[in-house]
């Protein structure tokens, strides 16, 4: 699949680390140039570092999705070092509150408002501030990292979940209101992926990652790439006629 992506102008949110780090290496690897943005700046241009080291092009930004004038000055200065823009990949959240989630009762209303703020209405700046560029190209493709949480019930974390489903709906707002003018959006719902930075904290319990195999009917875990190859397909011309979806990719924990 080399060059599927050859010189396509691509911003990812959240790239830092993880799902995000391994979507900017696999999108270099297809010939795309790529701006990775991240609220840890000195992580974004680690990845970027490592991209221009194997012979791609890769530029690092600092993002707070949160607030919109640092969002809409990412944008600008992505699209002045990639020289326009033909996709994003929003792939940002607060994982800081996750854990303090509750349950309806119980919820500070401090971490559900913090939560819709960056993993809901953060995605909404990024792709108010994508879109004008990617609709100036005739055609681009959006795709937002959202989560199983939104469909499959859970007797916690009701701030994430709302914020997914939102998300998912946010999605196919986009989808539905700019598709005859080229533009795609879709969402990528990963299962439990076992990162590499989990794997080097050595904090992850194996009973952890031995419920999660066994409610999962594969043979392993979730790896960043599983993601990625996902990310990449919808952002490539082989996704122009794949609009307004939800793919879940967890090696088939959840089937709705």
């Amino acid at each position: 699949m080399q060059g599927r992506l050859k010189d396509k102008a691509i911003m990812v949110i959240g790239s830092g680390s993880g799902i995000g780090a391994a979507t900017v290496k696999q999108l270099a690897s297809e010939g795309a140039r790529v701006c990775v943005a991240d609220i840890n700046l000195e992580a974004a241009q680690s990845v970027a570092d490592e991209v221009r080291d194997s012979g791609g092009e890769a530029h690092a930004v600092y993002i707070d999705i949160a607030e919109e004038d640092v969002v809409n000055r990412a944008f600008s200065e992505a699209v002045t070092a990639l020289g326009g823009l033909d996709g994003v990949h929003v792939n940002a959240a607060d994982l800081r509150v996750i854990f303090e989630d509750s349950d309806a009762l119980a919820e500070d209303l401090a971490v559900f408002d913090r939560t819709l703020q960056v993993n809901l209405r953060g995605h909404l700046l990024c792709t108010r501030a994508a879109l004008p560029h990617l609709l100036s190209r005739g055609q681009g493709a959006i795709v937002y990292t959202s989560s199983g949480a939104a469909d499959s019930g859970d007797s916690t974390r009701p701030a994430y979940a709302a914020a997914k489903s939102g998300l998912n709906a946010l999605m196919r707002h986009v989808a539905a209101r700019w598709g005859r003018e080229g533009i795609t959006a879709n969402c990528v719902a990963p299962g439990f992926v076992y990162t590499p930075e989990m794997q080097a904290s050595g904090q992850v319990p194996q009973e952890l990652l031995d419920g999660f195999q066994a409610h999962t009917p594969s043979t392993r875990l979730g790896r960043v790439e599983d993601i990625a190859a996902m990310v990449c397909l919808l952002l490539s011309e082989e996704a122009r006629w794949i609009n307004g979806q939800v793919y879940n990719v967890n090696g088939g924990a959840l089937m709705p």
